[in-house]
């Protein structure tokens, strides 16, 4: 996934970068216009040629958002070799007999433009420019001390160890200090971006409130045991409906139906476990359980009827196929977390729960029913039970299970 910056964060670093490309070129300036010799003169107005023609180009790739990542890297090669052509207009390029020492205002260009370099919090651009910088500032300092000691290695060493090369080691002290900030900065941006894609992946599945209490490691996705309510819902003749329906169609009614059960789900707390076709398992109690989880679904089941069959009415309405839907929904214990699975991890729920809800779904249907509610989960609630049309009935027999339970189902209007 593609991070996008913030527009004002971005902003204000070109005019930062703008700001502090403007103060070089200022002090190019005065150094063109007060330099004593004319050999130097010459040098910085070839340096501030080039340094604004850079400029004026980057100015121009910033205007029309261009891409600018090339451009950049050659900037940054051209302004470490202009702070390269400074320094040796100062330490080589004058006769032996005169002062080679750098001034004040030529030694902070490459100083300012470290940091400029800094702005960009890119390791390879700062790495670019300092190392050109440092390699030749370095080899200077070593072809100016041969040249003043021709034959003395004491001399050579006595005439390099002195406050040219303390500058030097110091620009190359700073250029590792934005370097590790660089760095430290990639590593932050891409723990956001996993954080950010994790925060998104999960919101797929679990309500805003799980999904913050998973960040702060307040619930766990590990396999455990607990109890929690589980709901299943589904579309009657869907299958005869895809058996004909056209693609887009297919695909619009299933997308939409999706959206109205994830919707109801994470609004009262609960979920999204899986979509299996036209069917969708929801869980309340999982990945971290709560008193009311069982109220909450019962709830959830409640409003899901009154959205379904909403949905259904306006897809009738809008010419679009109107289906039924039958809920079934029970609680009691099951093993819940992700399971690995070689390439494929999946967080899931198992046990006789998960079963028994998914046949209460088909029992509905039996009883002409929206909702089919096993009894033992009225009697986890902490409130009392809703009212509605409720029918109760005792020891029925579910697909595939032996043993009956006691039921209560809505009762269609």
């Amino acid at each position: 996934m593609k991070f996008e910056t913030n527009p004002r964060s971005g902003s204000s670093r070109e005019l930062r970068s703008i700001s502090l490309r403007f103060v070089v070129f200022v002090i190019l300036i005065a150094n063109l216009l007060l330099g004593e010799k004319e050999a130097t003169r010459w040098t910085y107005l070839v340096v501030v040629m080039n340094y604004m023609a850079a400029s004026v180009a980057l100015m121009i790739a910033a205007r029309y958002r261009t891409e600018r990542t090339l451009l950049h890297t050659l900037t940054v090669v051209l302004d470490a070799v202009l702070v390269g052509v400074i320094l040796y207009a100062h330490i080589l390029g004058a006769p032996v007999t005169d002062n080679h020492n750098l001034t004040t205002t030529s030694l902070v260009v490459a100083f300012i433009l470290l940091n400029h370099v800094g702005l960009s919090l890119k390791r390879t651009p700062i790495l670019i420019f300092s190392a050109i910088v440092l390699t030749s500032w370095i080899a200077m300092l070593l072809a100016m001390g041969m040249r003043h000691h021709e034959a003395d290695i004491p001399g050579l060493l006595a005439n390099l160890v002195n406050r040219d090369l303390g500058l030097a080691i110091s620009f190359g002290f700073t250029a590792l200090a934005i370097y590790l900030i660089a760095a430290d900065h990639e590593q932050t941006r891409r723990e956001a971006l996993d954080a950010d894609q994790r925060r998104i992946n999960l919101s797929r599945f679990f309500s805003p409130h799980v999904v913050a209490d998973l960040e702060e490691g307040g619930a766990s996705l590990a396999l455990e045991r607990r109890n929690a309510a589980i709901m299943f819902v589904d579309l009657r003749d869907f299958t005869r409906f895809a058996e004909n329906a056209p693609a887009n169609e297919l695909a619009y009614v299933l997308a939409v139906y999706r959206d109205v059960v994830s919707d109801v789900v994470l609004r009262h707390g609960g979920t999204v476990d899986k979509f299996i076709g036209d069917g969708v398992m929801a869980v309340f109690g999982q990945p971290a359980a709560a008193v009311d989880d069982a109220d909450r679904a019962l709830a959830c089941a409640l409003d899901l009827v009154d959205a379904l069959d909403d949905w259904k009415n306006h897809c009738r309405s809008k010419g679009l196929a109107s289906l039924e839907s039958g809920i079934g929904l029970h609680f009691g214990p099951v093993v819940g977390g992700v399971i690995e699975a070689g390439c494929h991890s999946e967080y899931t729920v198992i046990g006789d729960v998960v079963n028994v809800a998914q046949r209460l779904e088909s029992v509905s249907k039996v009883f002409e029913s929206p909702l089919a509610v096993s009894v033992s989960l009225f009697g986890n609630l902490t409130g009392p039970i809703p009212k509605a049309n409720w029918v109760t009935q005792e020891a029925v027999a579910l697909p595939g299970r032996r043993t009956p339970i006691d039921i209560a189902y809505l009762k269609s209007q």
